[in-house]
């Protein structure tokens, strides 16, 4: 028998998730919203995304070990780095 599912796959959540992101940033930047709490909203938006796609996209989620944190170290690293670097120019 062949069913229908009603239910949308986690990746399909996931694209949406992207999509509703990539539009909050879109607003700010169109609207000239600024302020640190816009900026560093960005920033946090910029590597939840990287997060979601190393994850979901590349397929990083099942992998166990040092390939599964890579992406997770790699964005905590530049997102700190921005984020001082931002700070200091305040």
């Amino acid at each position: 028998m062949n069913q229908k599912r009603l239910f949308l796959r986690p990746c399909t959540w996931v694209y949406a998730t992207l999509m509703f992101l990539t539009f909050v940033t879109w607003f700010v930047g169109v609207n000239n919203l600024s302020g640190r709490f816009f900026a560093f909203m960005v920033l946090g938006f910029a590597l939840l995304k990287g997060q979601l796609i190393g994850d979901y996209f590349m397929g990083l989620k099942q992998v166990a070990g040092l390939w599964r944190w890579a992406i997770f170290i790699w964005l905590a690293l530049v997102g700190t780095l921005v984020s001082v670097a931002f700070w200091q120019t305040l």
